[in-house]
């Protein structure tokens, strides 16, 4: 397991938090909170084995938030001295004095334990950033020549996205933590026009919380693109109707995201989302009584899963992560939740969710990693096809559309096979399902079994006002879903 970089741990990071926090308890905050972070990101985008788009950042800067009379107060700044710090939590104070004319509700935080001088890193073996632009590039040419000399494919885009997030978190309670993780995402997409028709094949190796070293898994996919996209192409247009489905984990993680995910969150439950990206139908007064799918449903939220992108050892509150029910045998069984939201519904703890994208925004409740349960006996992939008569098994994920409360839903995807009689009978291609989020889940009659177990995830989701972006992982078995409604999307589209 690599070490925290020595450079991080070299910035004056205590001093800063103890001038900041100090000079905060003699303006009378209840609360305070110091966060120093510095971000790396790295993003190339190849066209066709040529460089398209290369950009590096590196973010650097401290934040210092308070509750001060009930009221939140917050400040960040660049400039890393004992001066700036000062005043930094000095501005803090004023902007709750001054927010304190507009505020409806007090500010309160749920009780958590102290963690004093806790580390954390992420589980990689190779840093993206020891691994230079030029050998990365170099990498992505090479998987689009080789695409190319295929004449099936017309077009390849290659991209990489790496990123490398480093914290150190001090409060007034006396917890200090210092942390450092990597995630990556590498991938590629052929096109080809045959017909008339233009389409696209992705590789489907997720985004992961790994290092350099995760790019193999790429590799292997890279070949089998041209002739899955010719056959895509090849294919016949679904025809609309009722079809039980066999999903991949590619494609299912996408609607566990959208439809439990989201709908899972505390504060957007309670409206606190509503002007941006909506609320949820799964509100408080149902914990413990929605049906929310069938009974081999069990879904957690999980900030320690291995790999996953949401994956950290202590928030952004100080709070240690951890794995909680989010539905059990079905059922609504808890909520994603940071500190203010638990203490406002009476929880005597938060469960570490709570997350700031730089250190120039205030942390907000964000999402765990939100899996789906395997059954631990599950059949392979293949074994769940042979439990259908007449089907649809679906790979990939592509475009999604859902409703302000996280209901109403449509989702497509890369890749679609028709079953017949427990056996794949060729591809499918202009395929949507749609459904709502209760009558989906409980439409779920199989799992895979652990062996069919995989983590997807996404780099961008987006929440809050400001809006900021966090990365967040979903593992999930294939699992067959009966009787759901298909689109033709051509048709749908009027062509």
């Amino acid at each position: 397991m690599p070490d925290i970089d020595a450079d991080f741990l070299a910035l004056p990071m205590r001093r800063l938090a103890d001038a900041a926090l100090q000079r905060a308890r003699d303006l009378g905050a209840d609360h305070a909170d110091f966060r120093l972070e510095r971000i790396r990101g790295r993003y190339l985008a190849l066209t066709d084995a040529e460089l398209d788009s290369e950009h590096d950042s590196d973010t650097l800067g401290f934040a210092v938030r308070v509750i001060h009379d009930g009221v939140w107060g917050f400040a960040a700044a660049t400039e890393l001295s004992p001066e700036a710090a000062v005043a930094v939590a000095e501005r803090a104070v004023d902007v709750a004095k001054v927010s304190a004319a507009a505020s409806t509700e007090r500010i309160e935080l749920a009780p958590e334990p102290a963690h004093t001088d806790a580390t954390w890193v992420s589980s990689y073996t190779v840093d993206p950033f020891e691994v230079g632009p030029r050998e990365q590039t170099s990498l992505l040419a090479g998987w689009s020549r080789r695409l190319l000399k295929d004449n099936r494919v017309d077009h390849v885009d290659a991209s990489l996205l790496a990123v490398k997030e480093q914290k150190f978190y001090a409060d007034t309670a006396g917890t200090t933590t210092t942390q450092q993780r990597v995630r990556i995402a590498p991938g590629a997409e052929v096109f080809a026009t045959r017909g008339g028709l233009l389409d696209s094949m992705r590789t489907i190796a997720p985004p992961a919380g790994r290092g350099w070293e995760y790019v193999s898994q790429v590799e292997p996919q890279l070949d089998a693109l041209p002739e899955l996209l010719a056959e895509k192409l090849a294919a016949p247009s679904v025809e609309p109707g009722d079809y039980d489905l066999v999903v991949h984990p590619s494609n299912l993680w996408l609607t566990i995201h959208e439809s439990i995910g989201h709908a899972t969150e505390l504060d957007r439950a309670l409206g606190y989302e509503a002007a941006f990206a909506g609320t949820s139908f799964a509100t408080p007064d149902q914990l413990g009584s929605l049906r929310y799918g069938s009974d081999i449903m069990n879904v957690t939220g999980d900030r320690t899963a291995e790999n996953g992108l949401a994956t950290i050892g202590y928030d952004d509150e100080g709070v240690a992560t951890s794995s909680f029910d989010l539905v059990r045998e079905g059922v609504l069984a808890g909520y994603q939740r940071d500190r203010r939201i638990s203490r406002l519904q009476g929880y005597d703890s938060s469960n570490g969710c709570a997350h700031a994208d730089s250190p120039a925004t205030m942390p907000i409740q964000r999402m765990a990693n939100v899996s789906l349960a395997a059954d631990p006996y599950g059949p392979s992939t293949d074994g769940l096809i042979e439990q259908v008569e007449r089907g649809i098994y679906i790979v990939g994920d592509k475009s999604w559309s859902i409703d302000m409360q996280r209901y109403n839903f449509q989702f497509t995807g890369q890749r679609f096979y028709r079953i017949e009689n427990g056996r794949i009978a060729g591809m499918l291609r202009d395929v949507a399902y749609q459904s709502t989020t209760t009558d989906f889940w409980r439409s779920m009659r199989a799992l895979g079994g652990p062996s069919t177990y995989e983590l997807g995830g996404s780099f961008m989701c987006g929440k809050g006002q400001p809006a900021q972006v966090a990365s967040v992982s979903h593992g999930c078995p294939s699992a067959v879903f009966t009787g759901v409604r298909v689109l033709n999307t051509v048709q749908e589209a009027g062509n």
